[in-house]
């Protein structure tokens, strides 16, 4: 039985994703079909918002440390953030030569309230759920979301297949991302908060609490998940350029990969969450990582969009893990009376992962050229690996009073 935050977490997930699938989703396909984005201008997409990520996220957590509840700073971070869907309908009417800059800054600047309203969802909800109920919980709600994110992608696909070069189509999809965005922000309003307890005047001159690097689990966390994830971000702009420059992918078959990725995920979520109570999350993500390395060498054995299709449908059974697992593995690894510091440093240090990461797969590509780019990609990812499994050999020995003497 949810309770009721629960079920209003999953109607506000519902609309969001709705959201992000009518807009984001399309970004890459819009950047190089529509504004004629160079392949470095498509590395910017990945690059940019982690970069403003990066430089929001401490003063976003400074902020919400110092504030009773979070709820109403969480949802006025989301407005902002889906108000700027609308000036991308205006970019075609800027220069055609800057186009492709200002749609750039706009998906950046859409990172400045973005980051406050990531951070602040994820202290709100940690809050919100209890630690018995997070792995059911957020095992159900990612599959539920992810359905969601489906069927939207699928009918999006299905109206917008002839569509691909169609300026005004674009247009109209970032219309209604908006308008879901303030459905958006009406269902984080019903949530119900508790008001956190005051800090004391010290507690809130303090920005930054260094004795978080002093938890062993927690370190191992910060040391693996950067691993992988800066091998998992690099190949995101090459998967993007692969698809549309090298494949000849149309919207409809863009929209096809998406539904046969989420429709894995949708199947395997309940797995992962089984296999992470029975075994523990950190070597879970050892098979997911050595699943998520063979995706890039797989990718660009053939153009054949049929082909590519059953490999996005592969890679889906590995993301469903890494979305549940990782950031399970966050919570469970972060001291409960730290949890903000160890969130907030977390995604400082990722957002400049994933500003640097894509970045360097696309000097890859110019450097080496697709398929050998692609190449190091998924060994750097199945190195990653290998640093869980070290992991998870670290925390057996750490339980295990015979491991240690051996």
């Amino acid at each position: 039985m949810r309770t009721y935050n629960e079920k209003v977490s999953i109607y506000h997930g519902m609309v969001s994703t709705i959201a992000v699938n009518l807009a984001s989703n399309f970004f890459p396909i819009f950047a190089i079909s529509i504004l004629g984005a160079s392949n470095y201008q498509v590395g910017l997409i990945n690059s940019l918002p982690p970069l403003i990520a990066l430089l929001m996220t401490i003063p976003a957590a400074i902020m919400l440390n110092r504030i009773e509840k979070q709820k109403k700073t969480v949802a006025m971070s989301v407005l902002w953030a889906r108000v700027l869907f609308l000036p991308l309908v205006g970019v075609l009417f800027v220069n055609s030569s800057f186009q492709a800059w200002a749609f750039l800054i706009i998906v950046a600047l859409m990172n400045v309230p973005g980051t406050i309203s990531n951070i602040g969802w994820q202290t709100l909800i940690s809050g919100m759920i209890k630690e018995e109920r997070r792995g059911e919980f957020f095992s159900d709600r990612n599959r539920l979301l992810t359905i969601v994110g489906m069927i939207t992608t699928l009918i999006i696909g299905i109206i917008m297949k002839n569509q691909t070069n169609n300026a005004v189509a674009y247009q109209l999809l970032f219309v209604l991302a908006f308008l879901f965005g303030l459905l958006e922000v009406f269902f984080l309003m019903r949530h119900k908060e508790t008001a956190q307890p005051k800090a004391d005047k010290q507690e809130k001159k303090s920005s930054m609490d260094w004795t978080i690097f002093k938890d062993n689990g927690y370190k191992w966390f910060l040391v693996t998940a950067l691993c992988f994830n800066f091998s998992w971000q690099m190949a995101w702009g090459l998967f993007n350029i692969y698809h549309v420059k090298y494949a000849h992918a149309t919207i409809l078959w863009i929209s096809i990969f998406s539904v046969a990725n989420q429709l894995a995920q949708i199947f395997t979520f309940p797995l992962w969450k089984r296999w992470a109570e029975r075994k523990s999350n950190t070597l879970m993500l050892v098979w997911v990582a050595v699943g998520m390395a063979a995706a890039p060498f797989m990718t660009v054995l053939s153009t054949n969009l049929v082909y590519l299709t059953i490999v996005q449908t592969t890679s889906g059974i590995f993301v469903s893990g890494t979305m549940l697992l990782l950031f399970n593995l966050l919570l469970e690894k972060s001291p409960k009376e730290k949890r903000t510091y160890c969130i907030t440093t977390y995604n400082v240090l990722l957002s400049f992962i994933a500003f640097l990461s894509p970045q360097i797969g696309i000097w890859l590509l110019e450097v080496t050229g697709i398929h050998k780019s692609m190449d190091i990609v998924s060994i750097l990812r199945f190195l990653s690996a290998v640093v869980f499994l070290l992991m998870y050999v670290n925390s057996m020995k750490k339980s295990n009073p015979v491991l240690q003497k051996s």
